[in-house]
């Protein structure tokens, strides 16, 4: 069943994919519209409760509660999902490694070897917010997912 994000559980499994782009106005309606669908009808078919939101015009998340065991077949479906995104819109959405991080309002997307290069001209600091992308709960994701990169592994680059 798809349900509104803010209805799932706190233990819900959150899967975030971070886009290397942002989601402009007509390409986030159309990313919006199918997320929607596919959630709605990944929900029905899997007998789940499902939500999904995207955050900063940049992130989907989408959850599901953990009533019932989470298949391979169920992942298989959304990886599935994603990658005809990626591959549809020409955005990166599977590549964990490279580090979100907000510059004043806005949310920049870097690989690790520029980031470093911004730590080493200044640009970023130790307060500097970074997003987790490997939080696994909508509670993580409310509570630790935006940090300060000095309570975070990338604080270790410092």
């Amino acid at each position: 069943m798809f349900l509104d994000f803010e209805q799932l559980e706190n233990n819900a499994k959150v899967f975030l994919y971070p886009s290397n782009k942002k989601f402009y106005p007509e390409l986030l309606k159309e990313i919006d519209r199918k997320v929607k669908d596919f959630v709605t009808q990944w929900a029905l078919e899997n007998e789940i409760e499902a939500g999904f939101e995207i955050k900063y015009q940049r992130f989907i998340v989408i959850a599901i509660n953990q009533s019932k065991p989470i298949t391979t077949r169920i992942i298989d479906d959304l990886v599935s999902f994603i990658f005809k995104l990626q591959i549809t819109h020409d955005i990166e959405l599977l590549d964990k490694l490279n580090v979100c991080f907000k510059q004043g309002e806005h949310v920049q997307y870097k690989e690790v070897k520029e980031f470093k290069k911004l730590i080493k001209n200044k640009s970023v600091n130790t307060d500097t917010v970074v997003f987790d992308h490997l939080i696994n709960t909508k509670e993580e994701l409310n509570s630790d997912w935006e940090l300060p990169a000095k309570d975070t592994w990338y604080g270790r680059m410092f």
